[in-house]
């Protein structure tokens, strides 16, 4: 039986649609490669820069500053996405990062900013997301496992500045729960616990603790509702 003109162009496209996904699997490994390379020459110029294995190559599109003495430790699985500036990092002198394993820090829309100021401590734990929100640690900003940071929210632990010639910034640590959401635009001031299992809404300010299993929301946040076990959401 001899081929028809609609089986023999069926055959063609099959070929491009193979040439086509052989090119974008070879374009992917070299990007990869070109990551690596990047990724070890940010190693060699920062010391403390820490790329467990298993962390994405992705992170090579983030900034990085950091002065002598900080630690900057990606654990393993950390994945972002590849946007340029869409991940930037900021420790000064003998600050330590901590980015828990398997935690996705998603700046395709707005950048994700992690500061950590001169001998300053800042951790993320395990599996949490960070959507282009900022964090910044003068003390001690510590998250728990599986907590999220939804898109513009910002968490300071200090006023940022002195008030007035008389009265200094006050600084004190902030503490974000496991399985804790932290919505949209929302703001997270100094001093402040968040327990685990909590929910905060949207364009929230939060002034002072909230328990575990509460789901808080206004200017300033006050409980408004329970929330029940969140170990499990996606």
């Amino acid at each position: 039986m001899r081929p028809t003109a609609s089986s023999r162009s069926g055959c063609a496209k099959v070929r491009i649609l193979a040439r086509s996904a052989w090119l974008r699997s070879i374009q992917l490994r070299i990007v990869q490669l070109w990551d690596r390379l990047r990724l070890a020459r940010l190693r060699a110029l920062h010391p403390g820069l820490v790329f467990e294995r298993g962390a994405s190559t992705n992170l090579a599109a983030a900034r990085y500053v950091l002065e002598p003495g900080a630690r900057v430790v990606f654990g393993a699985g950390v994945h972002a996405d590849r946007t340029p500036g869409g991940l930037v990092v900021i420790a000064g002198r003998g600050a330590r990062i901590e980015i828990g394993a398997g935690t996705w820090l998603r700046g395709e829309t707005e950048p994700v900013r992690i500061v950590a100021f001169a001998d300053a401590e800042l951790r993320l734990g395990p599996d949490s997301f960070l959507n282009g929100c900022h964090l910044s640690a003068k003390r001690s900003v510590v998250l728990g496992r599986r907590a999220w940071v939804g898109l513009g929210s910002r968490v300071f632990d200090s006023d940022q500045h002195d008030h007035d010639a008389l009265r200094p910034e006050v600084i004190a640590p902030v503490e974000i729960g496991d399985y804790t959401w932290v919505a949209a635009d929302v703001t997270v001031l100094k001093g402040v616990r968040i327990g685990s299992h909590c929910i905060v809404g949207t364009r929230s300010l939060v002034t002072r603790d909230v328990p575990d299993h509460s789901l808080a929301f206004g200017t300033p946040a006050t409980v408004r509702g329970k929330v029940g076990d969140r170990s499990n959401t996606r």
